[in-house]
């Protein structure tokens, strides 16, 4: 049976994710994300599941990061999960007896218009998770008196579901992907994403512009870009991109060439199915067959055979 790392305690959106990702595997619930990816790199996990990006929030900066340094790692496979919160509680508590909340920073973000309406006079307090706040309110003497998190919380701690469904906004996603140590790829399935870190050989202008027209010129499309600053001093970026497409795929090969060649260091985080299902818009002159056909007239030309 295989052991999947997570970011715990037990009641995450990441182990959810993880049931759905993998139901049968093994679950160890970590710290935080960098001890749930170290896990995979060290022997004690064969995987891992970790949040990527949030529909509101943005990309997660300490998946981000880790991705970026350290011993390489490949994303195998993407979740995208409805994120629903709901207030938590110890059993006979109601809404009125609410007055000091505890849960993590982005659930209060998401929440705020339920907590402005419904607990105007609680003081809500930030926990490392939203799993980690259920943990606590579950405790005896517990200086809290609800969380705001999963549902799947509330099962793990005993508490009671007090308001369901709190977030500000229905169609929030959080993508989780999850992790293993670098292998074989997935097989294209024609509906896929990859994913890379690049980091600039220096900073120039046009630096930026010079990266994307590698994708822009071979027709590939980005889902996501993010910098991230590499630590050496102000204005010292690196970047995460997401496109359509997977690695055996001519114009995708072509583009990750590209910028091998004019960048500092690009490191391959994988290429996977889009868990979507959206299929890219191939642009004329980008197929597998159209750069196949030109590979073959440049190579006439070069013989002689004009």
């Amino acid at each position: 049976m295989p052991r999947l790392a997570y970011l715990g305690p037990e009641g995450t959106f990441t182990e959810e994710a993880l049931r759905i990702l993998e139901p049968d595997a093994e679950r160890l619930p970590c710290a935080n994300v960098p001890a749930a990816l170290n896990a995979v790199r060290n022997g004690e996990a064969d995987r891992a599941v970790v949040p990527l990006e949030n529909s509101l929030e943005g990309g997660i900066a300490s998946t981000l990061d880790e991705f970026a340094w350290g011993d390489p790692l490949l994303i195998t496979a993407e979740l995208l999960l409805p994120v629903r919160f709901s207030l938590l509680a110890r059993p006979d508590t109601e809404l009125v007896h609410i007055k000091r909340v505890f849960t993590h920073p982005a659930a209060i973000t998401q929440c705020r218009a339920f907590i402005a309406r419904e607990l105007p006079d609680a003081v809500v307090v930030s926990a490392p998770s939203t799993a980690a706040a259920a943990q606590e309110v579950a405790l005896p003497g517990s200086p809290y008196d609800a969380a705001i998190a999963a549902r799947i919380a509330g099962e793990h701690y005993g508490l009671i579901e007090v308001a369901s469904n709190i977030g500000d906004r229905s169609d929030t996603m959080t993508r989780f992907v999850k992790v293993s140590r670098p292998g074989a790829l997935p097989e294209p399935t024609g509906s896929d994403r990859t994913t890379l870190v690049v980091f600039l050989a220096d900073d120039h202008p046009g630096a930026l512009l010079e990266m994307l027209t590698e994708f822009s010129v071979r027709g590939v499309n980005l889902t996501r870009i993010e910098s991230r600053p590499t630590g050496d001093g102000i204005g010292r970026y690196f970047f995460h991109f997401d496109f359509e497409g997977h690695v055996a795929d001519a114009r995708v090969g072509e583009a990750i060439s590209g910028l091998h060649r004019i960048c500092g260091e690009v490191r391959f985080l994988g290429s996977y199915r889009r868990h979507d299902g959206v299929a890219p818009q191939i642009k004329r002159g980008t197929a597998d067959a159209e750069f196949a056909e030109a590979d073959g007239w440049l190579t006439r030309i070069r013989a002689g055979q004009v």
